[in-house]
């Protein structure tokens, strides 16, 4: 098998021979990733991403139900659809910004769980944490109890996200990476159809005397406990074990998935290619240090601004609705229908995530977020409305399943998840902030203010990926982290 030398200075002659023993080791890690880098989506490996992609499902049910129950929240007299003062703690906003409070704890502060005690471990109990709170939740009477819940439960929310986009950067092979990315948010965000139709049914009901919006919250949490019965089917990521010496445990898991995918190709598998070379173990410091300072610089600036996008029309759009005169049950009725073409984005994303560059694909869509969003907020009509809606709704998608590969793949896999909680964590605390900006956007400003606002911040995505962001397709993970 050829294979690049891992590190140079591995190879320069020294008397003691530790040099060669971490030749050895960086031998056996870049052999690692250049194995599962070759391997072709067979059933086995498409298996793994589903799994994983179930787990996301739920994740994004109990995510992005906020907007959806917020009309029940109002209706109950447990929140109020406006906030007194700029932060206040009785609003919809209050509830909103609670949960990414929660989110932001848990990308900034968890993210190293995951690089500490593996995605597989990281992925079970975070999910049962944020079911146990969303429980709680929905049994609470007062905004406080109601708010506090939501804190919790977003915290192991924050942490799922960033252990299952690492889970799967490292399980799918390069040449798969983007459309494995694909598939699980198409998985993922066809939880939104079915969280915004159960809040169509529910929300202005209360069946058995239980509020409507508590029966969605409910339903998405006991749903959710079958994922610690799909897990049985998950490896432990072998690129993990492999930064940890674990060599034989990472050989075990892969010669196993090696099995499975040359008995479905007839018993012979791809040629191993070069073994790029890996990265050394690195320190979380080493993001403000080149190759990875303007990475880190440049998903800073992007997850401050792509939030008050995607989330200030997913988490608004049924208020903003009945701001422009819809009723109730017509706006849950016409956010069911825009909702499904929430898994569509990704779909459309299967065929093109490896064949334009990342960094390309997000400026595209947040041009179509700027257009649609403006034309949606001086249209009246039903068709117009959900026409739009879809767009935007289709636009936020792609960029969301795109900009989860992209983070992935910038940064080395001993720091990896790390990294990517500590800047994506940025999205949670701007979405904190959103929240209540867009609350007050609309109370002065109603709905165009509010599309103008969310205009002027997808223009920022588009001037800061354009100028900082690397190309990545068809590259490993080890050649990109260069």
């Amino acid at each position: 098998m050829a294979s690049a030398r891992p590190y140079a200075e591995d190879y320069q002659p020294k008397s003691n021979g530790s040099i060669i023993e971490h030749a050895t080791t960086a031998s056996q890690s870049a052999e690692i990733s250049a194995r599962l880098d070759r391997l072709p989506g067979t059933r086995s490996v498409w298996k793994l991403i589903a799994v994983l992609s179930l787990g996301f499902f739920f994740e994004l049910y109990d995510l992005l139900f906020s907007g959806y129950i917020a009309p029940g929240l109002v209706k109950s007299g447990i929140l109020t659809a406006t906030t007194t003062g700029l932060f206040g703690t009785s609003g919809i906003a209050s509830f909103i910004s609670a949960l990414f409070t929660g989110l932001f704890v848990g990308t900034f502060a968890c993210g190293f769980l995951a690089d500490k005690f593996g995605r597989r471990a990281i992925f079970t109990y975070s999910l049962l944490w944020y079911v146990a709170a969303n429980a709680m939740m929905a049994f609470q009477t007062t905004a406080f109890g109601l708010n506090a819940w939501r804190f919790v439960s977003g915290i192991g929310i924050g942490v799922e996200l960033i252990t299952i986009g690492t889970y799967m950067s490292e399980l799918a092979p390069k040449h798969l990476r983007g459309r494995a990315f694909a598939v699980c948010q198409a998985i993922g965000f066809s939880a939104v159809p079915i969280v915004a139709f159960l809040s169509y049914l529910l929300v202005p009901l209360s069946p058995f005397g239980f509020d409507g919006w508590r029966w969605v919250a409910l339903i998405g949490g006991v749903s959710a406990l079958f994922i610690w019965w799909f897990r049985r089917n998950l490896p432990e990521s072998p690129r993990w074990l492999a930064t940890k010496g674990r060599f034989e445990e990472a050989n075990a898991i892969l010669t196993k998935l090696e099995a499975k995918v040359a008995r479905e190709r007839g018993g012979k598998l791809p040629e191993i290619g070069p073994c790029d070379p890996i990265v050394k173990q690195a320190s979380f410091s080493d993001i403000w240090k080149p190759p990875y300072r303007s990475r880190t610089i440049m998903l800073l600036i992007f997850h401050v601004f792509q939030t008050i996008g995607f989330y200030g029309f997913a988490n608004w759009v049924p208020t903003l609705l009945i701001k422009q005169g819809i009723n109730v049950t017509h706006s849950l009725l016409f956010t069911s229908i825009i909702a499904l073409a929430a898994p569509v984005g990704p779909l459309i994303g299967f065929w093109i995530a490896d064949r334009f560059e990342r960094k390309h694909v997000i400026m595209c869509m947040a041009g179509v977020n700027i257009i649609c969003g403006l034309l949606f907020s001086q249209v009246s009509a039903a068709v117009a409305i959900i026409t739009l809606g879809v767009c935007l709704t289709l636009a936020g998608n792609i960029i969301s399943f795109t900009f989860h590969t992209y983070q992935q793949e910038l940064y080395p896999t001993t720091i990896r998840a790390r990294a990517v909680g500590f800047v994506y964590s940025f999205s949670r605390l701007s979405a904190v902030f959103t929240s209540f900006l867009i609350a007050f956007v609309l109370k002065d400003f109603g709905v165009v203010g509010v599309f103008v606002f969310i205009a002027g911040a997808m223009l920022l995505v588009i001037l800061t990926i354009g100028a900082l962001g690397p190309k990545t397709r068809g590259k490993s993970l080890d050649s990109i982290s260069h």
